[in-house]
């Protein structure tokens, strides 16, 4: 279960950090750079506890 919630909360960080990316504003743009990259770090938490197992 740990797994899914890691991924999702991945996509929905680097979605978010996407769309802030689109500001005008330079510092909303570096944050939402910053908020991509967790976000990735955390989809390959979630792949690395999907492959192994919930236990770690």
């Amino acid at each position: 279960m740990g797994e899914l919630v890691d991924k999702v909360k991945g996509n929905v960080n680097e979605a978010v950090g996407k769309a802030k990316q689109h500001s005008n504003d330079p510092e909303t743009r570096a944050k939402g750079k910053a908020q991509e990259i967790k976000g990735k770090g955390q989809q390959v938490k979630g792949a690395v506890k999907g492959a192994l197992g919930d236990d770690i």
